[in-house]
């Protein structure tokens, strides 16, 4: 897999991970790891916060959306 946003810009990379919102192909200069929050408890709303936290790997528009929610 090819990173996508090497690919517009005319450029041919390696992807190295993929980005858990839209599944866009990432090289590593492009690939943005997010610690994310984790929550448990029942459906329909988590009712405790888990101590640590999980890496999310993001594209930049992905990222740009859910930093501004």
């Amino acid at each position: 897999m090819k990173c996508y946003i090497c690919n517009e810009e005319g450029k041919d990379s390696d992807a190295v991970a993929i980005c858990i919102v839209c599944g866009m192909g990432l090289c590593s200069k492009h690939v943005i790891r997010e610690e994310t929050e984790v929550w448990t408890g029942g459906y329909p709303l988590p009712e405790e916060k888990v101590e640590h936290t999980l890496p999310r790997i993001l594209c930049k528009y992905c990222y740009n959306v859910v930093k501004k929610s």
